[in-house]
């Protein structure tokens, strides 16, 4: 996935309520903020530790050579990815998930796009790449 000519790792994720971009991600393309309509606490998992959302991205991105897009996120601080697509994204682009195949088709503009998950040298190829271009921290 691409923004601005660099690479991002991002995650589906049919478990969150939110779409979420990453705080390094943010700082890093420099991209603007608005101050979130309604301000809210979020809580990761069991840890008692406390997120205060405030601050919202417009995120452009591509994926691949046929898909472009935007969603509006939720800025937090992340380390799994630097943005995570939740359910409102994918009701958006009405997704349909074959668990089966681990594959997600996505609806944009009356076109079907097939996405499919890395393999794992894809993955270490790409993280040496960001690593070198020092794309997050």
């Amino acid at each position: 996935m691409f923004n601005q000519g660099t690479s991002l790792f991002f995650d589906i994720h049919s478990g969150s309520c939110t779409n979420v971009a990453a705080t390094t991600l943010v700082e890093k393309l420099n991209l603007s903020t608005t101050p979130h309509p309604s301000p809210y606490k979020l809580q990761w998992l069991s840890d008692g530790n406390q997120l205060k959302v405030s601050q919202q991205v417009l995120l452009s991105f591509s994926i691949g050579k046929n898909y472009e897009d935007e969603v509006l996120c939720d800025v937090i601080p992340m380390d799994a990815c630097h943005l995570l697509l939740g359910r409102p994204w994918q009701y958006d682009r009405s997704v349909k998930h074959d668990g089966r195949k681990n594959t997600y088709t996505v609806k944009k503009d009356e076109m079907s796009i097939l996405l499919t998950p890395l393999i794992p040298y894809q993955i270490h190829v790409t993280q040496k790449s960001i690593k070198k271009r020092k794309v997050y921290s």
